[in-house]
């Protein structure tokens, strides 16, 4: 458990004048407990729940599966256990909360993750307690890492980096993007990654779809490859994605890249501190829009035990950045018909202005393959 984190809990609630927090989602659980409940992600109905209290104790509620795992952690001053199939968490939770005297209280909870039954059930049980929304403050207790947050994300950017980069290195025409798979899983966790998401594998005609997993296609002479994966450590995420060609690119794809490398150059030198989100988006249109393509809405997201987090670097976007946010920031194209080509890099905001945190493989050109 990060004390940190717990802190910011603290004082957020009481700005928002709350008497305890429950995360319930296996992300906030996560950032709540500092350790991921192993099959919670996997199993909906599996419920691990933590309240931190406003003085700062905290409880969790788990089911007997993962007692031993939970005990194994410090840090959880009581610990409640259900019993699958034959117990309900919820009725735990009530326990929980009684004991803690909150039975009355103003209680933060994740209203867009808790199924509707399970709210029903503690309104029933707790009818004087008053149940609050407390998404949008998990959401921006999130946004700003704390150092070990960094620290973990830093090292976790440059494994997944490495593992793109020497797969692509090791690439030949003739190999199967399932062979290109295999190479890149062995690398991310030989690494030092605990899992991975979303592994993405698109090469030559197939480069153009956005979000595909390898196939059988085996790659030829002048494909494209576009191969992106993220990298899983304690439940946090650090996405890259690489381009690369088989023999040498065409004018138009080196004329591309180029740009696309610009706008990388662009809007890593305008992220810092109080820098607004939605105006770095839009230099980053004005550069973009020379290549004629429709661009993506939005060229930046927030990234840590989400996939995506708030804020976006997007036209929409109110939000101004703060130090210790960590982004991925990904210029690319998607051309129906044709071809797809994206860099996406992970870097934080820092004091003094931006931090690259996947510097492992060399961008400025296209990657080539034999």
């Amino acid at each position: 458990m990060n004390p940190e984190i717990i802190d910011r809990q603290r004082k957020a609630m009481a700005e928002e004048g709350l008497d305890a927090l429950i995360s319930i989602s296996p992300e906030n659980v996560t950032y709540t407990a500092g350790f991921v409940v192993p099959s919670q992600p996997l199993m909906r109905w599996r419920h691990a729940i933590c309240i931190v209290t406003c003085d700062g104790r905290v409880s969790m509620i788990v089911i007997d599966m993962e007692e031993t795992t939970v005990k194994a952690h410090g840090g959880i001053d009581e610990v409640r256990v259900y019993r699958e199939f034959t117990e309900d968490p919820m009725d735990r939770l009530c326990e929980a909360l009684v004991n803690l005297k909150l039975d009355h209280a103003k209680l933060g909870m994740e209203m867009e993750y808790l199924p509707a039954r399970d709210l029903m059930t503690l309104k029933s049980k707790l009818p004087v307690a008053d149940f609050v929304a407390a998404d949008g403050l998990f959401n921006k207790l999130r946004q700003v890492k704390t150092r070990e947050e960094l620290d973990l994300l830093r090292s976790l950017s440059r494994i997944t980096d490495k593992a793109i980069g020497d797969t692509l290195q090791s690439a030949r025409a003739g190999m199967t993007e399932m062979e290109l798979a295999g190479m890149l899983t062995r690398g991310i966790f030989s690494a030092g990654a605990e899992n991975f998401k979303l592994m993405i594998i698109a090469s030559g005609e197939r480069s153009q779809y956005p979000n595909v997993g390898p196939t059988q296609r085996v790659l030829n002479s002048g494909d494209l490859i576009r191969m992106e994966i993220f990298g899983v450590k304690n439940g946090y995420h650090a996405g890259v994605c690489r381009t690369a060609v088989v023999g040498s690119p065409t004018p138009e794809q080196e004329k591309i890249w180029d740009n696309l490398i610009e706008c990388k150059y662009l809007v890593t030198g305008l992220i810092r501190p109080g820098a607004s989100c939605r105006e770095i988006y839009e230099k980053f249109i004005k550069k973009f829009s020379q290549l004629g393509f429709e661009p993506i809405s939005f060229v930046g997201h927030g990234i840590g035990l989400f996939l995506h987090e708030e804020p976006y670097l997007a036209r929409t976007s109110s939000e101004v950045l703060e130090e210790g946010m960590v982004l991925g920031i990904e210029p690319l194209v998607f051309i129906p018909g044709r071809m797809g080509l994206q860099n996406k890099d992970m870097v934080s905001v820092s004091k003094g202005g931006c931090e690259l945190l996947s510097d492992t493989t060399h961008t400025d050109k296209l990657i080539r393959v034999a």
